[in-house]
């Protein structure tokens, strides 16, 4: 039991050294960074509720493949992470620092699908250069933002918002948030809620 304690109190301090920059840009890479400026924190309203089912839905990813929520029901807890935009300041940095942990996710029993409202070709120019990402890259480009726009992420200006989604194996969603879109979401509560699913 303290060996688990001890394990957890560890993973919980890597996960908070996540919330810093994950990794140093190449000079190159950081003039191709658009700066957004300071958004409206919070621009829709969440259609999805914890304890349904979440919506499935198939989406092409950057591998050529398609990805569908239910291809990991009854294996995998997943987690959704939408974020607004490729080449911009947060997002190139927070999906990267995903690399770090990516064994709290596997000792988790969980997936992560990254999705945003970019073009495959787009999506695949800015994963090149953040470098190799551990989970699957998924568009919401066509129809326009179809996906977020079920889950209620979908901004008035046509990107989503930064939202994290937890989804069970059974396909019931048992997390939701849709934070400010200027900041870098904490892990805190995605760490709580996966290990309350590895606990069950």
């Amino acid at each position: 039991m303290i060996k688990n304690i001890i394990r957890s109190i560890i993973q919980i301090i890597a996960l908070f050294l996540i919330c810093v920059p994950a990794f140093a840009l190449s000079d190159a890479y950081k003039n191709n960074i658009y700066n957004t400026g300071e958004l409206k924190p919070v621009d829709s309203v969440l259609k999805v509720k914890v304890g349904e089912p979440a919506p499935g839905f198939t989406l092409p990813s950057i591998s050529g493949e398609k990805v569908s929520l239910s291809q990991f029901k009854g294996k995998k807890n997943v987690v959704l992470s939408f974020v607004p935009a490729a080449w911009t300041p947060i997002c190139s940095d927070q999906w990267p620092g995903y690399n770090l942990a990516r064994r709290f996710f596997e000792e988790n029993d969980a997936v992560l699908l990254g999705i945003t409202v970019d073009n495959i070709p787009t999506l695949y120019a800015w994963t090149n250069q953040m470098g190799k990402l551990w989970f699957p890259v998924l568009s919401d480009f066509w129809p326009h933002g179809a996906v977020a726009g079920i889950y209620g992420v979908l901004r008035t200006d046509g990107v989503t918002e930064r939202a994290l989604f937890v989804i069970d194996k059974e396909g019931i969603l048992r997390y939701a948030h849709a934070g400010d879109i200027n900041k870098r979401p904490e892990l805190g509560a995605l760490v709580t809620e996966l290990k309350k699913l590895k606990d069950k």
